[in-house]
């Protein structure tokens, strides 16, 4: 039963629209409504500004983090459950029950859960990353070969458990896919480009 509720708290957080919340709060405006549809940090940074844009990056990856804390403390570090919660957590994110299964992508939630389950595999991931988006400045680039080389890296630097790697696997392709958009963009040649100073446009 432990177990079980571990997931629904994980789903539960994860499904706590923070990017949508802030914008409502601040402007009034439904953010789905404006840039990408994305209720994630890059579309809020991108139609309401910086700080909003940052803070929810801060409340998706403390969410993230959170689920994944819970779930250990419930299941006795169980790297199975903790594993799993990770996974519920990104599901709560992408598809939430508040806003009718439409959601975000999962990136900062997912950050945020590995960052508990496997932050030094995160780490490295985050160095690919950053280096993706400084070259290309694509931030859903960087996103989508972080994802791809995640469970590699979590196996080569850590060697864990078989659950702890196939959740990793799961994870690194559902946020590939949940970027199905954007790489069609990409291919197109018509994704945005990261500017850190956001603004309306």
């Amino acid at each position: 039963m432990t177990a079980l509720l571990a997931l629904l708290i994980a789903y539960f957080l994860g499904a706590i629209p923070f990017g949508y919340l802030l914008v409502k709060w601040k402007t009034g405006a439904d953010v789905r409504a404006s840039g990408s549809g994305n209720i994630g940090a890059t579309n809020v940074l991108r139609t309401t500004g910086r700080g909003a844009g940052v803070a929810t990056l801060l409340l998706d990856i403390a969410k993230g983090f959170a689920a994944v804390w819970i779930a250990g403390r419930l299941t006795g570090h169980s790297p199975l459950w903790m594993s799993a919660a990770a996974l519920a957590v990104m599901a709560g994110h992408a598809y939430p029950l508040f806003l009718r299964f439409h959601g975000g992508k999962a990136v900062a939630s997912f950050v945020g859960a590995w960052l508990c389950l496997t932050p030094l595999a995160l780490a490295a991931v985050l160095i690919v990353f950053v280096g993706v988006v400084a070259w290309t400045r694509h931030i859903s680039l960087g996103s989508i070969i972080g994802a791809a080389t995640f469970p590699l890296a979590v196996w080569i630097v850590l060697h864990p458990p078989a659950s702890v790697v196939a959740a990793s696997i799961i994870a690194g392709a559902f946020i590939i896919y949940r970027h199905s958009g954007n790489i069609r963009r990409l291919r197109a040649g018509t994704e945005h480009v990261f500017r850190f100073g956001g603004g309306k446009h």
